[in-house]
């Protein structure tokens, strides 16, 4: 939400239009001594993105950024020849992404000189009525606000889309991300390193403070066994499962878990509404992209926005609301239709399909234009992208 109102507020184009975000609570301040458990990997179009909306440079102060990054089966190692490997360097890029606190990217969102002009509202949605000149949002204050255009960018529990009736398409994966900062006996390296296990994958990410972020997806049981475990006896879990990849690992924080599923809006939008984010669309977290898709979602929207408005149209029309329906929903569809096949392939316990599965890593593994072409497109630098993110200069 906050992103997508800086972008409106910095295009000239629609310079005369008067923002509002609506949201009950401020985002808690961070802590440089203490790290939030939620955090992400921020791909370069977000990194574009965020530039544009005036928080990059103070995000990035505090993000770490990975230059490398391993990928193996659970019946192989992560120094055989079917681990998958990527490295920056193969890329001319200066790295595959920055893991950032989901709280700092709030926070600094917040900050942005770019929202200087826009209001902000602290309540929380209660209605939301229509009419064909436009839309009246019902704060639970009491408050009732005549607008143009409403755009829902309120998370998976989207209070937007189940005011409007929109239903969802998808399921729950019985699944359950643990999540918590490690300490390691051997240093990270600036590398991201994913194990695919028979119950979900396991994640190290690379922090700035040379922790790691653990993200282990498991059955729902033993993600509250984890949770529950002694420390130590946590440590030497999360140690076995990762193969000792960075050694010994330590509990070095908090624990946490999220259940994980896959929906995706029936309808992003009406006439005088636009879903973004995690509102149309929620991904399994395997791939990193959640964020990265609600950030180009922004960017999207902003564009066909501005667009319309330059040719005289009426942008908040399903006619052109409807352009980045389709742009948008192509796109995620892809992006969650590949992470839902990868976390069924690698949860395939048939030993066959785990031969054919490793042997598919090894392939990829020994063609490098494979292996670039995955790389720009976790990247965001691939697919088809909102100008913000190519006029940066991607080709």
């Amino acid at each position: 939400g906050l992103c997508v109102a800086a972008l409106l507020e910095r295009e000239e184009r629609l310079a005369n239009w008067r923002i509002a975000v609506v949201e009950p609570s401020m985002p808690r301040a961070p802590d440089d001594r203490s790290l939030d458990l939620r955090v992400s990997a921020l791909s370069r179009a977000s990194e574009r993105i965020l530039a544009a909306a005036g928080a990059w440079e103070a995000i990035r102060e505090h993000a770490c950024p990975y230059s490398s990054m391993v990928v193996w089966d659970a019946a192989s190692s992560p120094d055989a020849r079917d681990a998958l490997r990527f490295s920056a360097a193969e890329t001319a890029e200066p790295d595959l992404g920055h893991i950032a606190e989901n709280l700092r990217v709030q926070w600094e969102l917040l900050e942005s000189p770019e929202l200087e002009g826009v209001t902000q509202l602290r309540a929380g949605l209660e209605a939301l009525e229509f009419e064909p000149d436009g839309a009246t949002v019902v704060l639970t204050d009491g408050r009732r606000l005549g607008c143009g255009l409403v755009i829902g960018a309120d998370g998976g529990q989207s209070r937007t889309r189940e005011l409007c009736g929109i239903s969802r398409a998808g399921w729950s994966y019985g699944q359950t991300a643990v999540v918590a900062h490690l300490g390691t006996e051997r240093p990270h390296d600036h590398t991201a390193w994913q194990r695919f296990l028979p119950d979900g994958p396991l994640a190290f990410l690379p922090l700035r403070d040379g922790r790691v972020s653990l993200v282990w997806t498991t059955t729902p049981g033993d993600a509250s066994a984890l949770i529950a475990a002694e420390p130590a006896d946590f440590g030497r879990r999360v140690t076995e499962a990762s193969a000792r990849v960075l050694g010994e690992v330590t509990l070095a924080s908090a624990r946490a878990g999220f259940p994980l599923a896959l929906w995706h809006a029936r309808e992003y939008v009406r006439p005088r509404l636009a879903l973004v984010g995690d509102a149309a669309h929620t991904i399994h977290p395997l791939a990193g992209q959640g964020v990265n898709l609600g950030f180009l979602d922004c960017a999207s929207l902003v564009e066909v926005l501005a667009s319309a408005v330059e040719a005289g149209e009426d942008p908040a029309s399903r006619r052109v609301l409807g352009r980045y329906a389709r742009w948008r929903r192509s796109e995620n569809a892809l992006l969650l239709g590949t992470t839902d096949t990868l976390n069924r392939l690698f949860g395939e316990k048939n030993v066959g399909v785990a031969a054919v599965r490793r042997f598919g890593l090894a392939l990829v593994g020994s063609q490098p234009v494979a292996r670039r072409a995955l790389v720009r497109r976790a990247l965001g630098l691939a697919g088809d992208l909102p100008q913000l993110v190519t006029r940066s200069g991607v080709s």
